[in-house]
């Protein structure tokens, strides 16, 4: 009878975790369930660990250049793109805005007048203070561009660091997922042996 209580202690055992088992296998079913768009529910079952198909293998020597196909990447990428774009915008505002050309393709009056204002300045008739008080402002803005671009620059920076240290984490889950199953197989294998050892012996 001793070892009939021992072995009634290892099962009832083992027993009392399968409701806790069974428990969160249920509530990932429905989290899968209500991902996929449906009603929460059980998921359809696929073949037993041992018969299932590894995962296809990592080939060697992939390029890091198949990062540059990363949605993040792209993303902070064109971010980058349009901050360099704002800085030449905001450079454009030093430009005066005149008509070069007049009737006939010939110089427009704007232009042959544009710098005969006193040391080279430019000279809009009624509007020449405007570039001098605005030039504190387009400096400014220049600057806040140029600033811009440097913060999007250091986000795509980290950006491609994310997505490298993705990556490294992806091929080591992958090494120990492998090496986990392997385990699990030959711990059901064993198991399996010691529950027909045991049934014979008994």
């Amino acid at each position: 009878m001793l070892d009939v209580r021992q072995a009634e202690q290892l099962v009832f055992t083992a027993a009392e975790t399968i409701p806790d088992l069974e428990r969160r296998i249920e509530q990932q079913e429905n989290f899968i369930s209500t991902l996929l768009g449906n009603n929460p529910g059980p998921i359809a079952r696929g073949a037993k660990l041992t018969e299932q198909p590894h995962p296809p293998a990592v080939p060697p020597g992939l390029p890091s250049d198949l990062l540059e196909r990363r949605p993040d990447i792209r993303q902070a990428e064109a971010q980058l793109i349009t901050a360099n774009a704002q800085i030449g915008v905001a450079k454009a505002a030093y430009f005066p805005q005149i008509s070069l050309t007049a009737s006939g393709g010939f110089q427009s009056s704007a232009l042959t007048s544009l710098f005969s204002g006193p040391a080279g300045m430019w000279n809009f008739g009624g509007s020449l203070i405007q570039p001098i008080f605005a030039g504190g402002r387009i400096r400014s803005g220049v600057r806040l561009s140029e600033a811009r671009q440097q913060e999007t620059l250091l986000i795509y920076q980290q950006t491609i660091q994310q997505a490298f240290r993705g990556v490294s984490d992806a091929l080591v889950e992958y090494r120990k997922d492998r090496e986990f199953r392997e385990q699990q197989e030959q711990l059901a294998s064993s198991a399996e042996d010691a529950a027909r050892l045991s049934e014979r012996r008994y």
